[in-house]
């Protein structure tokens, strides 16, 4: 039996970067790019490689490049990590797996490294076709935590559970970090909700501005946990935003959601000035230079926003075409979770 598995690129609507730090946020996923994981039954477990685990270049230059873009490490870590939590989830919950070897293969379309949740896709395709595999079962609401700790606890990258929740759910979801539910429960409150068709949104991004959210999540963490009144203000206010366009969505009160996508921006260019780059700000100006809405998508390289109407939308992609940004309008999915 081969099992195919995917998980899609993700894009923060609203709230972040606050759901690492017990705020709320809503986030989507959009199947313009997605991750797929193939697994099937073989003498040996064999974890195979794809693109970014190449070790054969053209040249000097072409080396340098696939560093620029992929980082110094590829997909296979994410596998192996991902099997190594897996296998230790079943162990601590006394679920006993059947002796089977199998092969896992990778591919992914998402830009990497640019705020799309391009790894925990991986990771959560990855988990997917594992639980079928063995024939197991998994709430969405933990497997969005098993995913962030495989790349917390096994691979030490810095991250919150929002990227993972818009996987794990397939459908835009309101998620509340609530601090003492989360003690008390081990997970958010997830509350999955619509995006009207009607509002018009684009997700922009540029391939030279690859960059790991370890960046932002590694400095932001240190101001938050040594109690930065600005940065604790700023959390209380990005959750208030969330709520905000949570009930703009319902009452389908579109021409109060631009503001609202703006000033989430603007607060962490207040509190986060020194970890967004020159180009990343760039992006955010070129897309409200023609009157769209623009904030980032996770921590930098892409962008979200809201456009008018489609001269407005043609007018965004001619504006970032010529400084090599890609526009593109997000199909969301809303299909559920398969677990």
């Amino acid at each position: 039996m081969i099992i195919q598995e995917s998980a899609y690129s993700r894009a923060a609507l609203v709230g972040n970067p606050s759901d690492g730090y017990h705020g709320k946020t809503i986030a989507f996923v959009f199947n313009n790019y997605q991750a797929d994981v193939t697994l099937y039954e073989t003498p040996e477990l064999e974890l195979m490689p794809a693109r970014r685990d190449g070790n054969v270049f053209k040249d000097i230059d072409a080396l340098s490049e696939d560093v620029r873009i992929y980082g110094y490490y590829g997909g296979i870590r994410l596998l192996k990590a991902a099997i190594n939590r897996f296998n230790r989830y079943c162990k601590e919950n006394g679920l006993s797996l059947e002796k089977r070897n199998f092969t896992m293969r990778y591919s992914s379309t998402i830009p990497n490294r640019l705020g799309l949740a391009g790894s925990s896709a991986i990771i959560t395709a990855a988990m997917r076709a594992l639980f079928k595999f063995y024939g197991l079962n998994i709430a969405p609401a933990y497997l969005a935590n098993l995913v962030l700790a495989t790349e917390r606890d096994e691979l030490s990258i810095p991250a919150g559970l929002q990227d993972r929740v818009a996987q794990a759910y397939n459908t835009p979801v309101f998620m509340n970090f609530d601090k003492e539910y989360m003690e008390q429960h081990g997970t958010g409150i997830y509350t999955p909700i619509t995006i009207p068709a009607e509002l018009n949104l684009y997700v922009a991004y540029r391939t030279d501005l690859a960059e790991g959210s370890e960046i932002l999540h590694s400095r932001l963490r240190d101001d938050y946990e040594s109690g930065v009144p600005q940065v604790l203000d700023a959390m209380q206010e990005w959750a208030e935003l969330t709520v905000r366009l949570k009930n703009a969505l319902e009452k389908r009160d579109f021409g109060a959601i631009p503001g609202i996508l703006n000033r989430n921006f603007d607060l962490r260019l207040e509190v986060c000035r020194t970890s967004i780059s020159p180009m990343n700000r760039k992006m955010v100006e070129l897309a409200r230079s023609v009157g769209a809405s623009a904030k980032f998508t996770g921590s930098g390289g892409a962008i979200i926003g809201t456009y008018e109407d489609e001269k407005m939308f043609k007018q965004l992609v001619s504006t970032c075409k010529i400084h090599g940004i890609e526009v593109i309008k997000p199909e969301i999915v809303t299909s559920g979770a398969n677990l």
